[in-house]
């Protein structure tokens, strides 16, 4: 079939030529396609750049970067009938990642950490009026529109106030501003006291979905309001609940937080687990808070990727860095044994199986995804299967994880245009070449960042240099789109061109699905996987422990589980003084004994590899 008509679109990839006399120059995209790029008088250029950086211009510098071979970049054009047969490409303009080839702007030191704060500081902003009024969770709201407004909706739903109080905990662990601080602390105390049930008789937690505040009048809601969960208690949503008030958790050993967790998981045991089959249900009733109560409808006794392996990036793995505790090992373990033990489906299909009945027998006709792949579970599995490896090496954990990162980019990437694309059918049609999308070819915030992190952690643990150069073309795509320079914090969904989708939930900043947890939880991460592992860079850290908070006084340090071996404790200071006793390959501080809280600093430096 010829295209005759016009049409535009992005391609990304790296320079391999650029002919000056002629205008214009040869790109190869990430799977090795040839395109010819025409410039025309008014093709422009900028680089890449961060939130609150100003507008950085590169038209007068263009035809230099491409006369690099090696430069990558992403080129927005149109496509032209031609009579020769071939369409002409015709760039509009041209983002780089970086001032050469190699170079990537996301991988200088502090920008993950610049972003962290101007996100933080947009949602301060947008929920709180923020410096100009104090921090009142009584104001939250759980819908924010594109420019942070609130509008009619008086919902506040748990997990994103959860979400909200992790991001700001993530902001203060790289940057030490209090306000950040103050926000968590804020938060995970408005969760004790507004959404948290404390069940005396049976001496376990849970939480509410949320409240709707209609001036001094709160109404609780028990049970979900989104539809695939409407009228349970879906484990997820208790999961969630408890990613804010851990991470906060890290910084500060507040002792009612870590009762409210544990409390949670024996919530978690009593009514969710499988005791006999392994894993977690993904929802209970509301009255029998049974898993198999038929009013549950299409989720009676069923088991999902949320219910069992959630657990590890919402709360776990910040749990067991914070306490160093063995049985939040032991439950890591477990959860990390039954994802490889059940969820690899490869006979059938190159994506895991995400949903299952009790038996582990697959769940392909469930409410919503039927027999599809969601692409950022996928990457997520493989992502945290390697920071379990590093707490307990496994060949079946590095064997999974390997898996998924080969067979991604071909069945769960665009290596047109750059980025990670959504959900997909699991199986192809079968004339089909391609696994079909399900509603659109449209690209999630959350995972791109499933698939940033996974190839930066990959390629930090197992020094694979095809690991990296994905990474960094996940990275350079949702540095190139996803910001949102004009109002803040970054967009919901792009097209597949990178363009922004602005429509419908999609255009919110707040939502059921969206806070401030994914994109923090990135700039977190990418922080230290690019420092610590990648570019070998040095990064303190910031902590105010209550007086008595952490057990025998051990601060533990470590910013995630890492290799062993990588990191190490190179310099502490306590209120603004050097300190020295702490343990640097340990990666703990030992506090002293204080009636007050004490504000530690701690500087992370990354070791030599060894090969």
């Amino acid at each position: 079939m010829s295209t005759l008509f016009t049409f535009s679109d992005t391609i990304a990839g790296y320079v391999s030529g650029f002919d000056s006399a002629a205008n214009r120059f040869e790109l190869r995209t990430s799977d090795d396609r040839a395109y010819r790029v025409h410039l025309t008088p008014v093709t422009y250029a900028r680089f890449a750049y961060n939130l609150d950086e100003t507008y950085r211009d590169a038209t007068g510098v263009m035809r230099h970067l491409l006369s690099l071979d090696r430069q990558f970049l992403h080129v927005y054009g149109t496509f032209y009938p031609s009579a020769a047969g071939e369409p002409v490409f015709e760039a509009q303009w041209i983002v780089f990642s970086g001032e050469g080839p190699g170079c990537f702007n996301h991988e200088k030191p502090d920008w993950w950490i610049k972003q962290a704060s101007s996100i933080g500081e947009s949602y301060l902003r947008w929920q709180f009026n923020h410096p100009t009024e104090a921090i009142d969770y009584r104001r939250y709201r759980t819908i924010l529109h594109l420019a942070g407004s609130k509008k009619g909706d008086y919902l506040q739903e748990t997990d994103t106030i959860s979400r909200l109080v992790y991001g700001m905990a993530a902001a203060y662990l790289m940057t030490g501003e209090d306000t950040f601080l103050e926000a968590a602390e804020k938060g995970t105390e408005y969760l004790r006291e507004h959404m948290r049930f404390y069940d005396k008789d049976e001496d376990l937690v849970y939480w509410y979905h949320g409240i709707h505040v209609d001036g001094d009048r709160e109404t609780k809601l028990l049970t979900s309001q989104f539809n695939d969960d409407r009228e349970s208690i879906p484990m997820y949503e208790q999961i969630y609940a408890l990613a804010g008030p851990c991470h906060t958790y890290r910084i500060n050993g507040d002792p009612r937080i870590l009762s409210d967790v544990d409390h949670t998981i024996q919530l978690f045991d009593k009514y969710y687990k499988d005791k006999s089959l392994g894993g977690y249900y993904s929802h209970i009733d509301p009255i029998r808070l049974s898993p198999r109560s038929e009013s549950l409808g299409n989720n009676v006794a069923r088991k999902n990727w949320n219910s069992v392996g959630d657990h590890a990036p919402a709360y776990l793995i910040n749990l067991y860095l914070a306490t160093g505790d063995q049985k939040y090992a032991d439950f890591l373990e477990d959860t990390f044994d039954t994802i490889v033990k059940h969820f690899p489906d490869y006979e059938n299909s190159p994506f895991v199986q995400e949903r299952f009945h009790d038996d582990w027998s697959h769940d392909k006709a469930g409410v919503g995804q039927q027999n599809r792949a969601v692409v950022g579970h996928n990457l997520k599995i493989a992502w945290n299967l390697m920071r379990m490896h590093s707490l307990k090496p496994k060949p079946e954990y590095v064997g999974l994880a390997r898996r998924i990162a080969e067979l991604m980019p071909r069945v769960g990437a665009d290596l047109q245009r750059g980025g990670w694309y959504d959900m997909v059918e699991r199986e192809r049609r079968p004339d089909g070449e391609h696994h079909a999308f399900v509603w659109h070819d449209r690209k999630a915030w959350w995972q791109q960042e499933q698939g940033i992190l996974a190839y930066l952690l990959l390629h930090g643990t197992l020094r694979d240099a095809e690991y990296l150069r994905l990474a960094r073309e996940s990275a350079a795509f949702y540095s190139a789109f996803f910001l949102d320079h004009d109002d803040g914090g970054v967009y919901f969904n792009t097209l597949a061109s990178g363009l922004p989708y602005l429509l419908g939930t999609e255009r919110l900043k707040g939502s059921h699905s969206m806070s401030a947890y994914h994109s923090m939880e990135l700039c977190y991460l990418a922080a230290v996987y690019t420092n610590a592992l990648i570019t070998k860079q040095p990064m303190y850290f910031h902590f105010k422990p209550y007086p008595g908070g952490f057990k025998d006084r051990i601060l533990r340090v470590s910013p995630d589980i890492l290799p062993p071996g990588s990191i190490v404790v190179s310099e502490c200071l306590i209120d603004g003084k050097p300190y020295h006793d702490f343990d640097p390959k340990g990666l703990t501080v030992r506090l002293p004994d204080s009636r007050e809280r004490l504000r530690v600093k701690v500087k992370i430096s990354p070791t030599t590899w060894l090969d």
